[in-house]
């Protein structure tokens, strides 16, 4: 019973999938916006519309390797027979390899964010982006830290 538990967190992977849907409308609403103003937006507006879509491109990057690793991880193994469209990394990613690759996405994202924040810092306080900066550098920081963690136990495991 224990064991076959495991299959509760399919749901999970299954909403994950359902919100990456629901970046992709909010990416095309975004694009089909950035088109249609193209010669009626300003420089800065255009910079802002496309780095929100890599904003969301990066999201949507960040769901599709929590559901793939998460799924291969806990519930169950995806078999498919070594399709050509494989990403290389599938079934090779373990939980030290997700962490990495999930905190080095949350970095991009933030610093995605905090460059939007800069273009259009008249909207903000100083303390405001302030907190931007210090949440950010946090961000970094939990990242080194975890390839420093990471790093330790993997050269512990060699000796």
């Amino acid at each position: 019973m224990i064991f076959a538990s495991r299959w509760i967190l399919a749901p999970f992977f299954l909403g994950l999938l359902v919100a990456m849907l629901v970046l992709l409308f909010k990416f095309i609403k975004e694009l089909l916006d950035l088109v249609a103003n193209i010669w009626t937006t300003s420089d800065y507006d255009v910079v802002i519309s496309i780095l929100t879509l890599v904003d969301t491109a990066l999201i949507a990057v960040l769901l599709l390797i929590i559901v793939f690793s998460g799924y291969e991880s806990f519930v169950s193994r995806i078999n498919t027979n070594d399709h050509e469209d494989r990403p290389s990394w599938m079934g090779k990613v373990g939980f030290a390899d997700l962490k990495l690759k999930l905190i080095s996405a949350i970095v991009a994202i933030s610093a995605v964010e905090l460059l939007k924040a800069f273009l259009v810092s008249e909207n903000f306080t100083d303390t405001q982006l302030a907190w931007k900066v210090g949440i950010h550098f946090t961000f970094v920081l939990s990242g080194v830290f975890f390839a420093i963690t990471d790093y330790v136990a993997e050269a512990s495991k060699r000796k």
